[in-house]
């Protein structure tokens, strides 16, 4: 019997990143730079507190939008770091992930037919959820003369005026900008004007480096059309127990639990207590691994313009975006210091319009690997000069 797949799914390529670690699979002396996973073990804190739910027999389903407790943790601590007013009975909902809350507000809000603005590069998951719900994209590139901020300008360009939905991620997976609130501003204005909705992935806001974050939904006039995305696996080191939220006006996070109560019902109950305790107790932790992704992005950043690499001046999350050599694109650079030198990095373009001519580099790894894999880069770069 062969199986007739949905157009839906014929349409969505397959990970172009994958195909970079099916390559370094072959081989066991590679130093990967493409994995945007923390290199650090989930606080002990709130290891211990997942063991202690285990040996407590607390396995039991939780409430579909999450513990109520790990919602007024939640809704303290966006409060507290980002001045975010969201209400723990119906403005919060908790996710296996903050991928599984993208998905939701895209199945919520995107109807077939719908334009989904995407400000680009971004992280790959976005325009194949658009496609699964049905929805139409519209690339919006950001250019590196304007740092990869997204502008009105960028916006009017593209003509996302006419979309339904504006996709954003600040810090920005993959390049690494930022977006402070002299720049969401215009973002903000422009998203009222035209009537548009905002999903704001901020999954990296905690590993911001230059200032602070700001939410743009801490803007006059979008708190009530954004909703917010973020979770622990990122500045809390939480990825394997798959654990996000997201942050919202009641009715749209009403719809959102609509879809979660009949696919995933509730988030790993386990993984909730570790949040909560990473909440309670782990800022010291946290404040630790910034303050050392800190000093592996300046590192990293020096030692490319030290080879002779064009780099962008990331200041956020744990990736910095390097302009590959004359004579490259970037897929043949990623394969090739992959093949000659072992080390895995991902070519820009998966990442959309705009990333064209660069690549992802993931700093979330030790500093002598990452010196190890410069020096690699180095002589590959230096060879073929």
């Amino acid at each position: 019997m062969t199986f007739e797949l949905s157009d839906r799914v014929e349409t969505v390529p397959p990970s172009g990143i994958r195909r970079f670690f099916e390559i370094a699979e072959e081989r066991d002396d590679v130093i990967s730079l493409g994995v945007g996973e923390p290199d650090f073990a989930t606080p002990w804190a709130a290891r211990d507190a997942a063991i202690t739910s285990l040996e407590q027999g607390k396995t039991s389903y939780t409430a579909n939008r999450g513990k109520r407790e790990l919602r007024e943790a939640i809704a303290d601590y966006v409060a507290d770091r980002f001045d975010l007013g969201y209400g723990a009975d119906e403005e919060i909902i908790v996710t296996a992930g903050a991928s599984e809350a993208v998905d939701l507000a895209f199945r919520a809000f995107v109807d077939p037919g719908d334009t989904v603005a995407i400000a680009q590069p971004a992280y790959i998951s976005y325009e194949p959820g658009v496609i699964f719900a049905g929805g139409d994209v519209l690339p919006v590139p950001t250019k590196e003369e304007d740092d990869f901020r997204l502008t009105a300008e960028a916006l009017e360009a593209a003509g996302a005026a006419d979309a339904d939905v504006l996709v954003l991620c600040y810090p920005n997976n993959p390049t690494g900008a930022i977006m402070p609130a002299a720049d969401l501003e215009p973002v903000a204005a422009f998203a009222r004007e035209h009537d548009l909705t905002v999903f704001s992935d901020e999954i990296y806001a905690e590993l911001t480096y230059d200032g602070e974050h700001t939410s743009i939904a801490t803007l006059p006039g979008m708190r009530e059309r954004t909703i917010v995305f973020n979770g622990f696996s990122k500045a809390h080191a939480m990825t394997g127990l798959r654990l996000g939220y997201a942050l919202g006006p009641a009715d749209a996070i009403g719809a959102m639990n609509k879809i979660h109560q009949y696919t995933m019902l509730s988030a790993p109950t386990t993984a909730q207590y570790a949040a909560l305790e990473a909440l309670e107790s782990c800022d010291d932790d946290v404040r630790e691994m910034v303050a050392q992704y800190d000093r592996r992005r300046q590192f990293v950043l020096t030692r490319f313009r030290e080879i002779g690499m064009d780099v962008f001046e990331a200041k956020g999350a744990f990736y910095c975006f390097p302009e590959v050599p004359e004579g490259f694109t970037a897929e043949e650079f990623a394969e090739e210091v992959l093949r000659e030198q072992g080390v895995a990095v991902v070519p820009g373009d998966v990442f959309g319009e705009g990333g064209a001519g660069h690549l992802r580099i993931s700093y979330a790894t030790g500093l002598e690997d990452l010196r190890r894999a410069l020096n690699r880069i180095e002589a590959f770069v230096e060879e073929h000069a």
